[in-house]
């Protein structure tokens, strides 16, 4: 039976529901899909919507740090927008967080909870 872990940090939001931010098992690490809220107040971030993909990044990959992990290691993401028309700004932002090697990934566009924008989750190897 593999391990199954729940992870957390402070130095991510707070989960807005009954899930949590990241699982760790068998090898991999699931981050749940992150919306563009400030850890330090679990309030939306205001700004461009490169603001928000930077702030849901950063997000994501302080619950990797925590799971042992980084976003070197992400295998697969997965881009929700609001608005398609979002595309080419958040894709120039996620191009800057992963360089050398992109993980596989998936862009769909439609209403997201809240109100958001942008929400990415990430599969990584721990």
């Amino acid at each position: 039976m593999t391990d199954i872990q729940a992870i957390t940090t402070d130095k991510a939001p707070v989960p807005r529901g009954p899930y949590s931010p990241a699982i760790r098992a068998g090898g991999m690490v699931f981050v749940a899909g992150q919306v563009p809220l400030d850890p330090a107040t679990n309030q939306p971030v205001g700004g461009s919507i490169e603001d928000q993909a930077r702030r849901v990044l950063d997000n994501i990959a302080a619950i990797l740090e925590s799971a042992g992990s980084s976003l070197d290691r992400v295998v697969k993401a997965t881009i929700f927008l609001a608005d398609i028309g979002d595309f080419a700004a958040v894709n120039g932002v996620y191009a800057e967080y992963f360089k050398t090697r992109p993980p596989a990934r998936s862009t769909v566009a439609g209403a997201l909870p809240s109100g958001f924008r942008l929400m990415i989750d990430a599969i990584a190897v721990d």
